[in-house]
């Protein structure tokens, strides 16, 4: 189909948008460099914050389906900026994950809770798949 890209999470071809681009190279990277399985993973997981739905671009469960990741994503010229991370970090309020991760492509913010200060701190990477 033109124009569209087979997301494996969502088992379907969506609309390849500058954002959904951003989001199936996350998808495969997970995949692919940090051994994450797909079926760990989903795409445009539906939460509720109050009285409203919200959609995380991708979740990261880990092998007792435990939320452990939310991954943020923008097109490549959406700013990484506070706003975006506050995004995650509302999502966050209802999955309570121990990684938050923004990315628009050209750039990735990581950040991981460090239950020694009971706060999340920025970080250099993910744990890989095993670690968790």
């Amino acid at each position: 189909m033109e124009g569209t890209v087979f997301d494996p999470l969502r088992k379907k071809h969506v609309a390849l948008t500058p954002e959904e681009q951003v989001r199936q190279h996350f998808i495969q990277w997970l995949h692919t460099q940090k051994n994450y399985p797909l079926q760990l993973m989903a795409s445009e997981y539906t939460i509720k914050l109050g009285n409203k739905s919200f959609r995380c671009d991708i979740v990261v469960f880990d092998k007792n389906l435990t939320p452990q990741i939310i991954v943020e994503c923008k097109a490549p010229n959406v700013k990484l900026c506070n706003t975006v991370l506050q995004q995650a970090f509302s999502y966050n309020l209802v999955l309570k994950v121990p990684h938050l991760i923004i990315t628009n492509g050209t750039g990735t913010c990581i950040c991981s809770y460090n239950p020694t200060l009971g706060k999340y701190e920025f970080a250099r990477d993910i744990p890989h798949y095993s670690a968790i």
